[in-house]
């Protein structure tokens, strides 16, 4: 039996044998023992601690392998915001930046040019050389802490080497590498489950799951691109630099990287790798230019979005041709039906596409598609596969026509069509399945009910085993009648059924706005229920307006005005919603706390556009309700105002001339609120923050 002391170091000597193993496979990819005797350590060392756990560190070399559940991702304010990149499509464009920079610092410029990769942002804080939080970019100034999942990706360090400072951050990328994703899509058909469409949902959908060692079983990767910490121009010279030291503290960091300082030298890069970009095993999809001295990107700044000393170049979508084999036709939650081409599988932008969407009726007729067409396919941002043209001398003789469907594929209901719409719907709302299973799973949607505990799988095996035919029956269910529950997808084991029924007991106080968009009115999006609800504070008030009463609220419209009334006209609806309210549902608006700023803005609407010098995007849409003004995302007649900054879109500024809305600016609005006194706090938090940005 060992002591405690001979614990102590044999636990220390394997965690630091281990690490360095792990350096040596993933960062230097120079492995210098075989799979079978790293396991072997590893499993010493976790049987050790398992014995010893006073001798546990939350940077041990077993954290990798995951099992912690994280019920709740705690939100968690960023040290320095994680701004987004300008991007740009052209050589002009960069040409234009090239030539913006040099006028505006002195001396040479020397660019750092790095792969765009693409997957999902997150920030890594470093405390004595110890990784102590990994948060992701949220709404860049807060993120989720999703540490517990990150320990797991095993080119994250959990712990460094070298002359490392005491604290910083580094901000990297978490990315699927084509073999993981390949692999887990593989598993998803063998159990019946909705494939992903590409690596970046699948990176964002994987670091977000409550059991870490799901987590590690998917194996993501990370690779690190720009380091933060207060003092950075006093440590290094250059951004280029700084990486290469992170790199010998443990980071991964891409080998892909190349100093220019020309156009030519720049393109010469872009080009290279606008072709070489299908043989890396993870997904790319630009470009990164970055002033590489830190004192010239300290004299270029930042706008309130991104920074002024680099700028992301795009790929163009790739395209392929495949053949059309079959369509299928799908019903949406409101019945639309939704034409899906089936393809010959074919390999565009790292993933194998087998489906594509063809929209609607008159998108097949304009393609004139027929059955066995040879068709141009490109992903839509580079996510969602769609056609975009035919090739009509590859048309087979006597190919049939694609005919749009005129039943409901599932139902057999007849479709039918609204006056001056492209879709066709299916009417028989209550009882078509596709319908209601898909207004039970928007009802428990993370922005609407957000019943974590539920899923789409889940909800499909409830409907069809009888137990939940709308929304409200998912509060007639009791851990009696879910536990035991199964079939060969899904069980209800005793934790199960407890999480489900908890979590539903947790959605009765999701506030009324979201509740409101949770029953899934046609048209009524998440915008469109809190401004519903800032004007109606109560259920019984908006049943209550006329389609007239509720036009008039700014940016609803006769439309959706229509389809809110339509909506609680149906006896079936008011059934719903009353069985709702008595299971302690939200259906009226909590009283908000008082402002203690004057209501200089009372009875105006405002729409912003732009960026600014002294405040976010959200906090000057705060600081207008504060001041008791409202905010809108379109322009109407009712608006107000526009509030410009920088970068004001032209076609708002065209619809507000139009209208003649006055546009005002940020200088304008500060007026209108007190000048420099009302503005002052949030200006210096500003500027301070300012002081401290970085990319992502």
């Amino acid at each position: 039996m060992m002591t405690k002391e001979e614990a102590r170091e044999r636990i220390a000597a394997l965690s630091s044998a281990l690490e360095q193993h792990n350096y040596n496979y993933y960062i230097l990819a120079k492995p210098t023992i075989s799979d079978y005797e790293f396991d072997m350590m590893l499993e010493e060392l976790a049987r050790l601690e398992r014995e010893f756990p006073e001798f546990l560190s939350p940077s041990s070399p077993t954290q990798r392998v995951g099992g912690d559940i994280t019920k709740e991702f705690k939100s968690v304010k960023h040290r320095y915001p994680m701004l987004s990149l300008s991007n740009s499509y052209s050589k002009e464009d960069i040409e234009d930046f090239i030539n913006r920079i040099k006028k505006s610092v002195d001396g040479e410029v020397e660019f750092c040019c790095e792969l765009k990769f693409d997957g999902l942002s997150i920030s890594l804080q470093y405390e004595n050389g110890i990784l102590t939080r990994a948060v992701t970019r949220g709404d860049g100034v807060q993120g989720d802490d999703v540490t517990t999942n990150v320990k797991t990706i095993r080119t994250v360090p959990l712990k460094l080497h070298g002359d490392y400072p005491p604290f910083f951050e580094m901000r990297g990328e978490i990315v699927m590498p084509f073999e993981s994703f390949d692999k887990l899509n593989e598993q998803r058909i063998e159990a019946g489950d909705d494939l992903f469409a590409n690596p970046r949902n699948a990176a964002a959908g994987t670091l977000k799951l409550q059991d870490s060692k799901e987590v590690a079983r998917r194996r993501l990767d990370n690779y690190c691109y720009y380091m933060m910490m207060d003092d950075l121009e006093e440590r290094y010279q250059t951004h280029y630099e700084s990486l290469q030291a992170a790199r010998q503290w443990g980071f991964n960091i891409s080998n892909y990287m190349a100093l220019c300082k020309s156009v030519e030298e720049i393109f010469d890069f872009i080009n290279y790798w606008d072709v070489k970009r299908h043989e890396l095993p993870f997904a790319i999809d630009g470009i990164v230019l970055k002033v590489n001295n830190y004192e010239q990107q300290q004299t270029l700044g930042f706008t309130a979005k991104s920074p002024k000393w680099a700028i992301a170049y795009k790929f163009k979508a790739e395209e392929v041709e495949t053949e059309l084999q079959s369509v299928d036709f799908q019903v949406g939650r409101h019945g639309t039906i939704t034409p899906v081409a089936n393809l010959s599988p074919v390999l565009l932008a790292g993933t194998t596409v087998k489906r594509a969407t063809l929209n609607n009726e008159d998108f097949i007729r304009q393609f004139d598609l027929h059955y066995g067409d040879t068709v141009t396919v490109v992903k839509g941002g580079e996510i969602i596969p769609k056609i975009i043209g035919v090739n009509f001398d590859k048309r087979q003789q006597g190919a049939e026509p694609v005919v749009f469907t005129k039943v409901c594929p599932v139902c057999g209901t007849e479709l039918i069509q609204n006056e001056g719409e492209a879709a066709w719907y299916c009417p028989n709302s209550q009882s078509c399945p596709p319908q209601v299973k898909g207004r039970i799973e928007h009802f428990i949607s993370r922005k609407a009910m957000n019943i974590e505990s539920l899923g789409e799988g889940k909800i499909e095996f409830l409907y069809d085993a009888g137990l939940i035919k709308n929304v409200a029956d998912l509060y007639d269910l009791t851990y009696d009648k879910l536990f035991g529950l199964s079939n060969d997808k899904v069980s209800f084991k005793e934790k199960t059924a407890q999480n489900i029924i908890d979590a539903l007991e947790k959605s009765k106080s999701v506030p009324f706005e979201r509740v409101l968009f949770a029953l899934g009115i046609r048209n009524v999006g998440e915008v469109t229920a809190k401004t519903i609800v800032a004007e109606y504070h109560d259920i019984d008030a908006i049943m209550k307006a006329s389609v007239e009463e509720l036009s008039a609220i700014n940016t609803v419209g006769e439309v959706i005005a229509i389809s809110v009334k339509a909506f609680f006209e149906n006896p079936v609806n008011l059934s719903i919603v009353e069985r709702l309210r008595a299971a302690g549902l939200q259906f009226a608006k909590a009283e908000a706390p008082a402002s203690d700023k004057p209501q200089l803005l009372a009875g105006k609407t405002f729409v912003v556009s732009g960026v600014f010098t002294n405040y976010s995007r959200d906090g000057i849409k705060q600081a207008i309700e504060s001041y008791g003004g409202k905010n809108a995302s379109s322009i109407s007649s009712k608006t107000d105002y526009v509030l410009a900054g920088d970068k004001m879109g032209p076609e708002k500024r065209k619809k507000a001339e139009s209208l003649g809305v006055p546009i005002i600016s940020e200088a304008d609005f500060e007026k209108m609120i007190g000048g420099e006194d009302a503005t002052q706090e949030k200006t210096s938090e500003t500027k301070a923050e300012n002081e401290q940005l970085s990319l992502f």
